[in-house]
């Protein structure tokens, strides 16, 4: 399993709902946490199953220290604050951009055992449930960045005191 990196067309899939949790999306969803946890510069925090190159409507993403996985999720109300994040994908390396998106969010959406889940979020989870939502959708942060006329920033590696840094990308 190898993360899809753009411009490949299936991230610009439109993903079809899971018509069942079956031991086989059980065993995918187990391999999508792993893959994402070996990303550690930047963290790994997200992966969607266009990002592997599937079409179901599934992704994982970190909560706190660990990670739950998400099937045939909605997006139920969105509050009315917004905030700009400092946003990155796996399958976007290197690139970084503002995006500004709600700060709580309500959902509604499936857990590996078919439980249905609805949930309050805000915060990062709230940030990283809509990031992963646009891709199940075929929208990209980068996407976001020029709808929102932001900027986008190239990642240059780690000054002498370890701290990241990035060149301004001109368009």
């Amino acid at each position: 399993m190898e993360v899809v990196k753009a411009p490949d067309p299936r991230l610009r899939v439109k993903t079809k709902p899971v018509k069942k949790i079956n031991q086989a999306l059980k065993n995918i969803l187990k391999q999508m946490i792993k893959l994402t946890q070996t990303f550690k510069d930047p963290e790994g925090v997200g992966l969607a199953a266009t990002q592997i190159g599937l079409d179901g409507r599934f992704f994982v993403a970190k909560n706190e220290q660990q990670f739950i996985s998400v099937v045939d999720p909605r997006i139920l109300s969105l509050g009315k604050r917004t905030k700009k994040y400092f946003e990155g994908c796996l399958s976007i390396p290197n690139m970084w951009g503002e995006v500004r998106r709600h700060t709580n969010i309500k959902v509604q959406y499936q857990d590996q055992t078919g439980k249905n889940i609805i949930l309050s979020l805000k915060g990062v989870l709230a940030w990283i449930f809509q990031h992963e939502i646009d891709h199940l959708n075929g929208i990209l942060f980068s996407d976001r960045v020029l709808q929102q006329k932001g900027q986008f920033y190239k990642y240059t590696g780690k000054d002498k005191t370890g701290t990241d840094t990035f060149e301004l990308v001109e368009l």
